[in-house]
C-alpha cells in the first residue's frame, strides 16, 4: 500500500490509535512502550502485514527533528533546577566527554571487526554515542523508577543534553568520510562553535520567551501553548541559522522556562507533556516504516557485536572514565552505564549519511537499527531489575513526587493562610506571575468583592483581595508576605 494524501490521515489514526491501546497493557509484561510502537511500524511496513511502502529518509528526518523539538523541549520544562544543579558537572561531563570516548571507543571496534573504513567506522560510532532523551524520560517516568543519590536528575540531565554533541560529532565524521584528506583535528572548531553558540543562544532566547510569554496579553488560554511553540522552533532555528547547535539551545531554554514564574504554566507544561508522548509515538512509527526488516536480516551478526561491546564495554569505560573527578560509589556508576538506552535519535542520525549518499549507508543504518532495538530490549526491561540488583533504587512508599506531578496536583499543600491585600500595598496592580512567589506555595482561590477567584499568573491584585495561600512549611510564609511586599501579620 502506497501512502497518498487521500489515506495518511487513516492509516496515521488508525497507527495511533493501536499504539496507544497496545502501549496500555505494555507494562505488564515489562516491555517499553517505544518499543511497541516501533514495532507496530515495522509491522504495518512494506515487509509486514501492513504492506505499507515508505523509503524516505528526508520526509523521516523532518519528522525526527520536529519530533525531537517537542521531546527535548517537555524534558527540559519538567527539569527542576535545584535537582539538576548538584549534579551539573557530571551530567555535563557525561554529555560531553562521555559521548566523545563512547564514539572513539565503538568507532574503533567497529574498524577492527568489519570492513569499514576508520571515519565510517567513527561516523557510526558518533551515531550512538549519546543515550535517547525519548527512551529514558518515557522509561524512568512513566514508571516513576526513583533513583537514590541524584541519580535519577543525573541520567536525565545526561540524556537531555548528550544529544547535541552526538548531533555535532554525526555531522564532524560525515563530513571526513565524504573528504578523507581532511584532519580529524578539523572538526574540534566546530565542536566548540556549535556547544558555544548553542548553550548562550538557549539562555538568551529562554529570557526572550518568558519576556514574550508573560508580557503579550493573549485573549485565550490555549493560545499560550501555541506561542510557547512558535519560540520554541525559533529558538532550535535561528540557533542552526547562526552555526549553533539547535538542540542544546532548546533544551537550555526550555530547563530555564521550567524554573521561572510563567502566565498558564500548568496549561503549558500539560500540553507539551501530551504533545512530546504524540511525537515519541509518531517519531517511532514512521522509523519502524522506514525500516525493511528483510534487509536488517545479514547484519544481525555484527550488530550483535557492536550491541554487546557498546553495552558492555564502551558505555562502561566512557562513564568511568568521564566520572574519574567525581566521588560517586562504584554501584551508581554501574547504574549509569547500564542506562545508556539507545532509540529514536541514534535512528535519526542514521538518515544523515542515508541522503549524504555515502557508500556504507544502508549497511550504517541497518546497524544502528539493531543496535537501537537489541538496547531498548535488554537495558529498557531491566532497569528495575538492576537497580534493585545494584541497591540504587528508593522502596515504593519512599518515592518522590516528580515536578510535573506536583504540578498537576491541585491543591498538594497542608498548610491554609488567608491574606488581606491592603489599600497601600505596593503588590497593587501586579501580577502573580511578577511575584516572584515562592515555588513550594500557591495562590489557591482570591476573595474578591464578595466572589471567589480561581486566579492564574496574568491575575493582577487589587486592594482588599483576600488571597487564600496554600504551602507545605510554616517558614515558607515569610517569603509569601515578602513576594506580597508587607510585613508578617
Amino acid at each position: 500500500m502506497n501512502i497518498t494524501i487521500e489515506n495518511i490521515i487513516l492509516i496515521g489514526s488508525v497507527l495511533l490509535l493501536i499504539s496507544i491501546i497496545a502501549g496500555k497493557t505494555s507494562y505488564r509484561f515489562g516491555i517499553p512502550t517505544l518499543l511497541l510502537f516501533l514495532t507496530i511500524g515495522m509491522l504495518a511496513g512494506s515487509d509486514g502485514i501492513g504492506g505499507i511502502y515508505f523509503d524516505n529518509p528526508q520526509i523521516a528526518q523532518f519528522i525526527g527533528v520536529v519530533s525531537l523539538n517537542f521531546i527535548l523541549f517537555s524534558g527540559g520544562l519538567d527539569t527542576s533546577w535545584q535537582s539538576v544543579k548538584p549534579v551539573l558537572k557530571e551530567g555535563i561531563a557525561l554529555s560531553t566527554l562521555g559521548v566523545l570516548l563512547t564514539a572513539i571507543g565503538l568507532g574503533y571496534f567497529v574498524y577492527l571487526i568489519t570492513d569499514f573504513s576508520l571515519y565510517e567506522s567513527l561516523l557510526l560510532g558518533a551515531i550512538v554515542s549519546s543515550t535517547d532523551a525519548a527512551a529514558v524520560f518515557s522509561i524512568l517516568r512513566g514508571r516513576n523508577l526513583a533513583l537514590k543519590k541524584n541519580l535519577r536528575p543525573t541520567l536525565e540531565l545526561e540524556s537531555g543534553s548528550n544529544d547535541p554533541m552526538a548531533y555535532v560529532l554525526t555531522i564532524a565524521f560525515l563530513s571526513l568520510v565524504q573528504e578523507p584528506e581532511q584532519s580529524i583535528f578539523s572538526i574540534i572548531p566546530l565542536l566548540f562553535l556549535q556547544m558555544s553558540i548553542g548553550g548562550v543562544a538557549g539562555f538568551l532566547f529562554g529570557k526572550l520567551s518568558k519576556i514574550v510569554i508573560n508580557k503579550i496579553k493573549l485573549d485565550y488560554e490555549g493560545l499560550y501553548p501555541v506561542l510557547t511553540i512558535a519560540l520554541m522552533f525559533i529558538t532550535f532555528s535561528a540557533t542552526d541559522a547562526i552555526g549553533g547547535n539547535g538542540f542544546l539551545a532548546i533544551y537550555i531554554c526550555s530547563v530555564y522556562l521550567g524554573n521561572q514564574n510563567l502566565i498558564h504554566k500548568k496549561t503549558i507544561m500539560r500540553m507539551f507533556d501530551g504533545l512530546a508522548w504524540l511525537m515519541q509515538i509518531v517519531l517511532f512509527l514512521t522509523l519502524g516504516l522506514l525500516v525493511f526488516p528483510s534487509q536488517i536480516i545479514p547484519f544481525i551478526g555484527v550488530g550483535l557485536l557492536i550491541s554487546i561491546f557498546l553495552i558492555l564495554v564502551a558505555r562502561p569505560l566512557a562513564v568511568f572514565i568521564a566520572l574519574i573527578p567525581f566521588k560517586m560509589r562504584l554501584k551508581r556508576r554501574f547504574y549509569i552505564s547500564w542506562v545508556g538506552l539507545r532509540g529514536a535519535v541514534p535512528i535519526v542520525f542514521a538518515t544523515y549519511p542515508l541522503l549524504a549518499g555515502i557508500d556504507k549507508s544502508h549497511a550504517i543504518f541497518n546497524i544502528v537499527f539493531f543496535v537501537s532495538i537489541s538496547s531498548v530490549l535488554v537495558q529498557g526491561t531491566t532497569l528495575s531489575i538492576v537497580a534493585k540488583w545494584l541497591n540504587v533504587g528508593l522502596p515504593e512508599k519512599a518515592k518522590p513526587l516528580s515536578p510535573t506531578d506536583q504540578l498537576m496536583v491541585e491543591h498538594p499543600k497542608t498548610l491554609m493562610k488567608e491574606i488581606v491585600v491592603e489599600e497601600n500595598s505596593t503588590a497593587i496592580g501586579l501580577k502573580i506571575v511578577d511575584l516572584k512567589f515562592p515555588k513550594n506555595a500557591i495562590i489557591a482561590m482570591i476573595e474578591r468583592e464578595g466572589n471567589y477567584l480561581t486566579p492564574n499568573g496574568s491575575t493582577e491584585l487589587m486592594a482588599r483581595d483576600k488571597l487564600v495561600v496554600l504551602t507545605d512549611k510554616k517558614d515558607v510564609l515569610n517569603e509569601v508576605y515578602a513576594s506580597l511586599r508587607m510585613d508578617k501579620a
